[in-house]
């Protein structure tokens, strides 16, 4: 499935619970819906509550569908409890690449 949609995320987790963040997303039900191609979450490396995502979708369409949802928006009410500021939003379309663990 090709991707045609998709951003990439800047999330400052409020202190202590960057960890707690990522189990949240690694877990996120964007994961099983097919129309999600990639959903990569990562950390940097010098500010540990910093934490990006990454993710690619089959079209603005399926993404808009999927946020609709009452388990998106949850997700969203419950993430929003965890981060501090404004999240950082770039509008980016994965093209390939790797990712392995």
């Amino acid at each position: 499935m090709s991707v045609e949609h998709g951003f990439h995320a800047t999330l400052t987790a409020r202190p202590g619970k960057a960890d707690e963040v990522v189990e949240f997303l690694l877990n996120a039900p964007s994961l099983a819906n097919e129309d999600c191609v990639v959903f990569l979450v990562s950390r940097s490396a010098s500010n540990q509550d910093i934490v990006y995502v990454t993710e690619g979708w089959s079209s603005e369409e399926a993404h808009g569908r999927f946020f609709k949802t009452e388990e998106a928006q949850e997700l969203v009410a419950k993430l929003g409890t965890l981060l501090v500021g404004e999240s950082e939003y770039v509008d980016e379309v994965p093209v390939g690449g790797k990712a392995a663990f």
